[in-house]
Order: C-alpha cells, then sequence, then structure tokens
C-alpha cells in the first residue's frame, strides 16, 4: 500500500452552529484574521478548514476570531483523527435537553390547549385552579424552559444579533421570546392590554422550543449514523500490540509502537500497524481497507496494513509505519477532509443565506405591522402571531444541511467500498464527466505482463537473447523487466553484469552489457538513435501487435538484433466496467504508450471508443485535453509515475491504489482495490450524491417559499389560514429531519448504472 497525504492546513472543531447563517459568520470571521488565505466550514461535521497563507497565522487567533462570534471553538490535530465520541456526546447533550423541555412543556400545553380539546378537562380546571395562579404556573414552566434547555436559542441568537449576523438562533430567539414576553405582559400587568387581546402564548414559546430541540436531537442522532463511517475505520485499530522487547514478547500500547520494531499478529488479531512480514504465512481479511471480499495471502515480504485482520496462522512482521503514518490513519484523514470541503453548488446557498435571515426578520416585522393596522379583532392578536410563525417557519437549517450532510453520507460509504475522494467537490466534477480514459498497463490490465516471444534477427539463439535482455533489463523496476526476469530464472540462463544503465521515459531502456551498447524499446527509440528499422522488422511488430502482444525492438550497437514481445492479461473487471460506462453515456479512450496495433487489440475487445498509441507521457495531457475541448469534462484512470500529467490535467484523476505515491499523489480519487468496476461505482455514488443534493435544496427552499406567506396570513382574507407559531416550529424540525434522513438514503441505495437523462 502507497502514502496517502492530506492537503496543509489547519481545522477547527466548532461547537454551536446550527443554519447556514452560522456558517457564513463564521467564515467570515475566520477569513478576517491575518494570515488566512481561505477558510471552509461545514455544518454536518461542525469543522472548520483554514489554509493558511506562506507567512501563516496564529492559532489562537483564529480560537479567538470563532469566540468573538460566539462560537466555542478548538485546534484539532491533523495528525490524528476527530473523536469519534464527539457525535454519541452530541447526540446524548441534545436528547437530555429535549427530555427536561418536554416533562416542562406537557403541563403547559394540557393546561391550555388540552383544556379546549376536552371539554370536561377545561371545566375541570376552570372550577378547581384560578385563572390567575394558571397563567403563574404556565409562566413559571415556559420560563424554566426557556431558561434551562432553551437558553442557547437567546445566548447565542442575541449574541449573533449584536455582531450583525442574526441566525437561526436570533429566529428561535425573537418568536418564542416575544410569545413569552407578550403572555408575561398580560400575566404581570393585564390592565395593560386591552380586554379583547388578554390571551396568553405560554404553550406557543414552550413548545416551539422544545419542537425545536426535538429536531435537534433527531439530527444529531443522524449525523451520528451519516459519520459512521470514519467511526467504523478508528475501530478497526486495536488498542495495543504484541511487541518483542530483550527478546522477549510484551503487549504495548498502540502509541508507543516504533518503526523497525517486531510484533507478533495471531490469528483472529487486528494488525496493529504497517509493516512487512519477516516470519509467517497467513490468510489476510483486508476489505475493511480495500473493499475487497477476499482474504489475501500474505508470507515473508508482503506488506501489512494497520487495521487488517489476520484470519490464520502468526505472523511477525516490522512496523515500517505507526501513528499518524499509517495508510489507516492516512484513509481517515482523507475521508475527514472530503467531507469537510464544499461543492460548488455551496457558494449558491451562501450567497442565498447572506441576506435570508435579516430578509425574514424584515418579512416578520412587515406581517405584524401589516396584521396590527389592518386585521381584524383583536388585531395585537394575529399581530403578534403572524409575526411569530414567520420567525419561527423560516429557521435556514435545512438550508445549511442540504449540501455537507449529503457528502458526508457518500465519501463514508465511498470509503466503505474502498473509494476514496481526496476532495468532496471531486463528486461534482465526476458527474459532470463526459468521457473516461485508461492507461493500459497496470490499469486495464493486471500489470505483470509475462514474455511470450523473442524474434532473433541475427545468428543467436532466443536463450542467449533472453540472458542479455535480462541483463539489460536487471536496472529497471519496469513489470516487462520483471517479466523478462522471471522467465531467465524459470529457464536458468545465465545473465551477464550490466553498466551504465538508463531508463528512457516513455521509450524503452539500454545498458552496456559485454562491451556492448544494448537498446531496448519502440520504433522511436531506434530511430532517435539513427538504427534502421527495414520493412521485414517492421511487419513482425505488426503481427506480433495484431495479437494483442506488445512487440519491443531490441538493437546491439547500432544494428537491430531481436524482437521481444510480451502480453499483459487483461483485469475481469475491465470489459464490465467499460461496458457500465457507455451505458451510463459516457464516451471512453484509450492512451498508452503501447504499439498501435497492440492498443487498437485491447479497445476491440473491450470496446474502447478511442484510442492514442505511442503517446509519451508528456504528451499524455495533451490528448485529455484534447478531448475536453471537442467531448467534455473528462476522468482519467492510471496507476504510473508517467500517469502523474495526465491525473493533473483531467478534470477528475482516478488513481489505481496500487499505483506509485506520485499518481496517488496527484488524483482527486483514490480506488484502494484492483477492482475496476469501482470506478463505476464512484461515477454512480456521484450522480446519485448530487441528485440527493437537489432534492434537499429543493425541500429547503421550496419548503420556506411556500410556507413563510401562510405564517405571514397572506391567504388568510380568502381562506381563513393563519398558521400556528407550533405548527411552524414543528414543520421546520420537521424539515431539518427530512433533509438529514434523505440523505442517509445514500448509505444503502444500490450503485446500479442506469443510463443518463441528460442529454
Amino acid at each position: 500500500m502507497n502514502r496517502l497525504t492530506t492537503a496543509p492546513g489547519l481545522d477547527l472543531d466548532v461547537e454551536g452552529m446550527t443554519c447556514a447563517s452560522c456558517v457564513r459568520r463564521v467564515e467570515t470571521a475566520l477569513g478576517k484574521v491575518p494570515g488566512v488565505a481561505t477558510a471552509s466550514v461545514n455544518l454536518a461535521t461542525h469543522r472548520a478548514h483554514v489554509t493558511l497563507a506562506p507567512e501563516g497565522a496564529d492559532p489562537q487567533a483564529l480560537v479567538a476570531a470563532v469566540v468573538k462570534r460566539g462560537y466555542a471553538a478548538r485546534i484539532l490535530d491533523t495528525a490524528r483523527p476527530a473523536a469519534a465520541e464527539a457525535p454519541a456526546a452530541e447526540d446524548a447533550r441534545a436528547g437530555a435537553r429535549f427530555a427536561v423541555a418536554l416533562l416542562l412543556t406537557l403541563p403547559v400545553f394540557v393546561l391550555e390547549m388540552g383544556a379546549h380539546l376536552v371539554p370536561a378537562l377545561h371545566h375541570l380546571i376552570q372550577n378547581s385552579v384560578p385563572p390567575q395562579t394558571l397563567a403563574w404556573l404556565e409562566f413559571a414552566l415556559t420560563t424554566a424552559v426557556l431558561a434551562g434547555p432553551g437558553r442557547s436559542f437567546f445566548t447565542r441568537g442575541l449574541k449573533a444579533l449584536i455582531h450583525g449576523g442574526p441566525d437561526m438562533n436570533t429566529l428561535v430567539a425573537l418568536g418564542a421570546g416575544s410569545a413569552w414576553l407578550y403572555s408575561s405582559g398580560v400575566t404581570l400587568a393585564p390592565a395593560l392590554f386591552p380586554s379583547a387581546s388578554r390571551h396568553l402564548y405560554f404553550e406557543a414559546a414552550a413548545v416551539v422550543a422544545t419542537l425545536i430541540l426535538l429536531g435537534r436531537w433527531l439530527e444529531a442522532r443522524a449525523k451520528g449514523r451519516a459519520g459512521a463511517a470514519i467511526r467504523r475505520l478508528m475501530g478497526l485499530q486495536p488498542r495495543t500490540a504484541w511487541v518483542r522487547r530483550d527478546a522477549d514478547w510484551h503487549e504495548q500500547p498502540i502509541g508507543t509502537l516504533l518503526a523497525g520494531d517486531e510484533i507478533r499478529v495471531r490469528p483472529g488479531e487486528k494488525v496493529p500497524v504497517d509493516g512487512l512480514v519477516t516470519e509467517g504465512e497467513s490468510w489476510v481479511d483486508e476489505s475493511m481497507i480495500t473493499g475487497e471480499p477476499m482474504p489475501a495471502a500474505r508470507r515473508a515480504g508482503d506488506r501489512l496494513i494497520g487495521g487488517t485482520l489476520n484470519t490464520q496462522g502468526s505472523l511477525v512482521f516490522r512496523a515500517t509505519e505507526v501513528g499518524s503514518q499509517t495508510v489507516l490513519a492516512r484513509i481517515i484523514r482523507l475521508v475527514e477532509q472530503a467531507q469537510a470541503s464544499k461543492l460548488p453548488v455551496q457558494q449558491l446557498i451562501d450567497r442565498v443565506t447572506a441576506w435570508f435571515v435579516p430578509a425574514v426578520m424584515a418579512l416578520a416585522i412587515l406581517a405584524f405591522a401589516a396584521w396590527w393596522l389592518f386585521g381584524p379583532a383583536p388585531a395585537l392578536t394575529h399581530a403578534l402571531l403572524a409575526g411569530v410563525a414567520v420567525l419561527i417557519i423560516a429557521c435556514p437549517c435545512a438550508m445549511g444541511l442540504a449540501t455537507p450532510i449529503s457528502i458526508l453520507v457518500a465519501t463514508g460509504r465511498a470509503a466503505s467500498l474502498g473509494i476514496l475522494f481526496r476532495q468532496g467537490e471531486a463528486l461534482q466534477r465526476l458527474r459532470d464527466a463526459r468521457v473516461v480514459a485508461f492507461d493500459k498497463t497496470g490499469t486495464l490490465t493486471a500489470g505483470r505482463p509475462a514474455l511470450t516471444d523473442i524474434v532473433p534477427l541475427d545468428d543467436r539463439a532466443p536463450a542467449a537473447w533472453l540472458g542479455v535482455l535480462a541483463a539489460v533489463q536487471s536496472g529497471s523496476e519496469h513489470p516487462i523487466a520483471h517479466a523478462i526476469g522471471a522467465t531467465a530464472r524459470a529457464q536458468a540462463v545465465d545473465v551477464p553484469a550490466a553498466t551504465e544503465f538508463q531508463a528512457i521515459s516513455g521509450a524503452g531502456v539500454q545498458a552496456r552489457v559485454l562491451g556492448h551498447l544494448y537498446r531496448m524499446g519502440s520504433v522511436r527509440l531506434m530511430q532517435a538513435h539513427g538504427i534502421p528499422v527495414d520493412d521485414a522488422a517492421q511487419q513482425q511488430l505488426d503481427t506480433l501487435a495484431s495479437a494483442g502482444k506488445t512487440p519491443f525492438l531490441v538493437a546491439r550497437d547500432q544494428q537491430l538484433g531481436a524482437i521481444v514481445a510480451v502480453a499483459d492479461t487483461l483485469r475481469p473487471s475491465a470489459r464490465p466496467l467499460i461496458e457500465q460506462l457507455h451505458a451510463l453515456g459516457l464516451k471512453t479512450a484509450l492512451i498508452t504508450g503501447d504499439h498501435p496495433a497492440a492498443a487498437r487489440a485491447v479497445a476491440q475487445t473491450l470496446g474502447i471508443d478511442i484510442v492514442h498509441a505511442e503517446t509519451l507521457p508528456e504528451h499524455k495531457a495533451d490528448h485529455l485535453r484534447a478531448l475536453q475541448g471537442s467531448v467534455g469534462p473528462l476522468a482519467f484512470v492510471g496507476d504510473g509515475i508517467n500517469d502523474a500529467p495526465a491525473l493533473a490535467t483531467a478534470d477528475v484523476g482516478i488513481a489505481m491504489g496500487h499505483g506509485t505515491d506520485i499518481a496517488i499523489e496527484s488524483a482527486d480519487v483514490v480506488l484502494m482495490n484492483d477492482d475496476l468496476e469501482s470506478v463505476a461505482r464512484a461515477i454512480a455514488l456521484s450522480h446519485k450524491t448530487l441528485r440527493n443534493i437537489g432534492q434537499n435544496l429543493f425541500w429547503a427552499f421550496a419548503y420556506n417559499a411556500a410556507l413563510i406567506p401562510v405564517a405571514a396570513g397572506v391567504f388568510y382574507p380568502w381562506l381563513g389560514w393563519q398558521l400556528s407559531p407550533m405548527l411552524g416550529a414543528g414543520a421546520m424540525a420537521l424539515s431539518s429531519v427530512f433533509v438529514v434522513t434523505n440523505a442517509l438514503r445514500l448509505k444503502t441505495q444500490a450503485l446500479a448504472v442506469r443510463p443518463d437523462p441528460r442529454p
């Protein structure tokens, strides 16, 4: 497994955010701190990611800026994953606040609304308890609700209002506070109010606060489920390990392990950190990391990944990466980084929420004034109900959650399938891709070619050429070099020493063997060094290539001496992937350095639309740019060093997880397994995620557009509709719960590929 890195910056845990307006306020505050280049805040994870300018920023200044805006904040250690207990703690706190509020609100609701619904209860209360005593009891209970569980509405909401950034808490504080203040005035000084307006709305204030607390609790529980992927990953690593110390085995905490330690893993135990097997053989279940269902055989010299399960046999291995450097720790940070990022569509939401809350407050004032001036008697009562209902029902919770909660669930689902989105915005770019291009060797093929032909062009025997070829390739790590070396070892051929080895990028290799300079590579390599390629050699090349093999020329000094060919088997998942991509309406392309006939044979077998062969690494990016101009946004799938420019050029670069570090670093998406159908799954997930976000946004905006006029009483003159603040609070809480629940569907939706309905 190769190294995975994450983008530099600082992460903060921010407490107290409840809506999209909170997100904007925190981002604005962080953006004004000297040394901050950009700031991105995620409502679903309650995380803020700050990208620093070269001069850097004081971490405590970042915390102070957030605290000044009315929120609690702390710097997170980016080398360690976020605390797994945080969602459970938030769920418990939200549940406790709702429980207390419910116990205090029920008597108020029963005394006020229950008496109206059940006439017998109404008469019993009227005959048993004086009205003023009832008013004082409701006053005490409602005050306890607002001052206790609902206190944060006022502390945060009024602070936000003072700082010029009203948010959801502000709306709730103004709405519930207005109902409580009006009712308190009627209770304490009834003579100040006209007899027709001496109504109590304590139950409205208490029920509004309780319903919103219920919504927050349900939201917290749902967000906890949405973040289950991270907690599951964090739970993979064991807490202790058996380490060799002073020639004996000792059980040590995982945090004390060092690179170079010898560690023993018994059957049924999890591998604690990354390392290389030194003793034993076993089968290791790596499905939790790679998504591959079948256990992998591991023996001396093989790599182990921390967090995987040793199913049988005892292994001893040497730790190579520990702590924050393990593959598991890096995967967790990558998923967290993707979950904390924003899609381009979020920019529209940010612009809308910048004016949404102030606009709602203005509408509430307008509704109040219109009812007070022009409404029927009791005008003040109608005005209060309309103003409070508008404030309560328009809270922008659902807007703020619509995008980040879907990203949170989708990236977690992807991680469980062995698909790592290094950037959340890759979800949107992948949905927009119109063509998917592939490298061949190691991507569409298994990357383990076998030597199939040696055709001498002189009087030397194939076995003699095999020894020379193995010597020439002895300095290379290319799969073709391994194939030639393996054949030489299998046939027990003598391999002479080689000197002056040089790899010529995208063309071949050269080395000096037994006093002669040998070059092995493409026709282009021969032409570049003035070595003639006659028609007979070219015809032999074409014959081998048309059989699906990859041929190479071999020259001794300045004379062609042999033609060799290797064949690489296609991955079993390659053809199903191409078929699924075509079902999505996508074009497919093959961009490879191979001989044109070999490339065409692979393309014909798989059904690939566009082929570019004999392409140098630096020219792959040129072909991609041409495809982007003629077809549209593009995704590229590769695995090698020579694929890095193409991965960086593509709109979405997808790297095979077995590939090189530089390829993985250049990619937006990393596949942790060798199943090419993961590409189709990633694309299908991107389509479903963006569709899910669209549904969330439609619900959030349509809900407000439809119910704000009802709450304001616009339809009262014709239909007699005037929305109760309690119903408004229930609808508002329901909208947030709906958005989160809808996003959770991404955890279980089948990633079946269907034709793309877009033109």
